[in-house]
């Protein structure tokens, strides 16, 4: 098989990298390969199992990047949640794709736990994958690479130990008037320890010319669910005939109008309803006729779209390339590891407060040769998305703080 230049120069700067220090971080950016680059290094070592570790929904992508490789090792392919079911030994070659997964900090994710403990029973090529590698805050970078016996920071047993000498800790007021230490000052001295180990590429020095355009489109919602949001920001309390909705803490009254405002609701008892179907009308009659990608957030978000679209919606990638359906997809879930270059747009439900998921799910559609994406929000008038969206796009999450701001406005 035959790699594109820019990817045969990147195999050639990895083997040297790998052959010296056994692990190497490639942050290459959405799109351009970081699979097959990976899997072609790969086939240059010693090696005979690879056991390729990554997100549910990528895991036919791989395998048929695998297959078009056809190389000498064998390949397994895995999500993370399932790693517990494999033989934990055996592996000449183990790559993380999506590595920022593991990011978590200041205490490991049980994910990074598990990849640690396989880690510690392989002596074994390392890559990294991934195509946002620090997103929020460069201490992401420390369970990244703590299970690498020769990451450059083994010295430290754990984050804390590490964030002395690495992170600008700031104690910040939390709710109910207690202190907490923040640690997401992670200093730039991260990075260039990182250095040695890490190959960047950027769609730019790909030279993608996609252009991507981004459109806001409000929807008004039905009176009766503003009612419902007043009664709310009010009382704390919406009393049901079988079950209530709570807001007691700031917390909790954030997470209830995010679901609100896009039309639904989870009581106490943790059943859900849809409560209003203006968004779901509205994608269907704007985009009649389009294949396009929607992204979500709530559970009953979908089954708005589901209730709305019928068998003309799916939620399943395979279907979505094999016929003319819309995909619907969980933003969380479905930011990393997917191609919806089929899409024809992008269109979100609702909005995430995490500014990640806002940077790499609005890439799902890019390809080398794409030139165009159209990308639409659908916001309820009145609502709280454009105050997440003004946040997430200037690469911050949308936070408690923001939201105590907000509110008296809403």
């Amino acid at each position: 098989m035959k790699f594109r230049g820019y990817q045969q120069d990147l195999i050639d700067k990895a083997l040297p990298l790998l052959k010296k220090h056994k692990f190497l971080y490639f942050a290459m950016e959405v799109r351009t390969g970081k699979t097959l680059t990976s899997l072609g290094v790969s086939e240059l070592l010693p090696i005979k199992n690879l056991l390729f570790v990554t997100k549910k929904k990528a895991i036919s992508s791989i395998q048929d990047d695998y297959d078009t490789l056809d190389p000498d090792y064998a390949m397994t392919v895995i999500n993370y949640e399932s790693l517990h079911k494999i033989n934990p030994t055996g592996w000449d070659m183990i790559i993380l794709d999506e590595a920022h997964c593991m990011g978590a900090f200041p205490k490991p994710t049980r994910r990074a736990k598990i990849v640690r403990e396989l880690m510690s029973r392989n002596s074994c090529y390392v890559i990294l994958l991934s195509g946002t590698p620090t997103p929020e805050s460069y201490s992401q970078m420390y369970h990244q690479v703590f299970a690498i016996p020769n990451n450059p920071f083994s010295e430290y047993k754990n984050f804390y130990k590490f964030a002395k000498d690495y992170v600008k800790v700031i104690e910040r007021p939390f709710y109910g008037g207690r202190l907490i230490k923040d640690y997401r000052g992670g200093s730039e001295e991260i990075i260039n320890m990182m250095k040695p180990h890490t190959l960047m590429y950027t769609q730019k020095e790909a030279k993608f010319q996609v252009k991507t355009t981004e459109t806001v489109l409000e929807v008004q919602m039905k009176p009766l669910l503003y009612e419902l949001i007043d009664k709310l920001k009010k009382d704390l309390v919406l009393e049901g005939q079988f079950d209530d909705v709570l807001a007691e803490t700031p917390v909790k009254l954030m997470m209830k109008l995010h679901q609100m405002y896009s039309g639904t609701v989870k009581f106490e008892s943790g059943n859900s309803i849809v409560l209003d179907l203006s968004k779901a009308d509205f994608i269907y009659d704007r985009f009649n006729g389009q294949q396009i990608g929607i992204f979500y957030k709530f559970t009953e978000e979908l089954n708005a779209l589901k209730e709305v679209y019928g068998d003309t919606l799916c939620t399943e990638l395979d279907e979505f390339n094999d016929t003319d359906k819309t995909i619907a997809l969980q933003i969380v879930s479905g930011r990393e590891g997917i191609s919806l270059a089929k899409a024809e747009a992008l269109v979100y439900y609702n909005i995430d407060f995490s500014a990640t998921s806002y940077w790499q799910s609005r890439d799902r559609m890019t390809t080398k040769t794409r030139l165009h994406n159209d990308i639409y929000w659908i916001f309820s008038k009145g609502g709280i998305e454009k105050r997440i969206y003004q946040a997430v796009t200037k690469k911050k999450d949308y936070t408690l703080k923001h939201f105590q701001r907000d509110v008296i406005s809403l």
